[in-house]
């Protein structure tokens, strides 16, 4: 008997095995979104994680936050240790705009 997730079907097995479930955070933010903004989240984006991502990134609305412009804190720690490393400063403009840091991130490396 195959896997449940390797139905058949006309062209052989599926390989859909690789493709993880959403999880239950992803799928009550994704409720969220569809229910301000009165859409219905198709059956297709709830079928793996991957799908369900791409969904929410295509209708979450803009983040109006004043901090939305700043780098993640992946980035900063990121740029903090090539400065470590090269022993040079970050420019403090970086830390006020994420686009600022990864230019500077790149050109730094």
């Amino acid at each position: 008997m195959p896997h449940p997730q390797q139905r058949s079907s006309v062209n052989g097995p599926s390989n859909d095995y690789h493709l993880l479930p959403v999880t239950e955070k992803q799928m009550r933010y994704a409720r969220a979104i569809a229910e301000k903004s009165a859409l219905e989240i198709p059956v297709e984006a709830q079928r793996d994680r991957r799908s369900l991502s791409a969904w929410i990134s295509a209708h979450k609305p803009a983040d109006p936050s004043p901090f939305a412009n700043y780098p993640t804190g992946k980035q900063v720690a990121f740029a903090e240790r090539i400065a470590r490393a090269k022993r040079r400063p970050v420019p403090q403009e970086c830390f006020r705009d994420k686009a600022m840091m990864s230019e500077w991130i790149d050109r730094n490396r």
